[in-house]
């Protein structure tokens, strides 16, 4: 499994939004796509709300999670 953090997907840094965990590139944090969901939003909402974050990241994203949660289920 890889992981996800400090990526092309997500970067941690204490010199970036105090190492809270934002898209890689970017100073969104990843819990504000969450949130944006969360509250019925869709991801082209999302995207247009934050044009630094790329479809494909999300994507990325999306796709490591279910990865991540299907090995676990397994």
């Amino acid at each position: 499994m890889t992981p996800i953090q400090n990526s092309s997907i997500i970067s941690i840094s204490p010199e970036v939004m105090g190492g809270t965990p934002v898209f890689s590139g970017t100073r969104v944090p990843v819990q504000t796509l969450f949130d944006y969901l969360k509250a019925g939003e869709t991801i082209d909402d999302f995207l247009d709300g934050f044009p630094t974050v790329s479809k494909e990241q999300i994507v990325a994203l999306l796709g490591e999670l279910e990865n991540q949660f299907v090995e676990t289920s397994a």
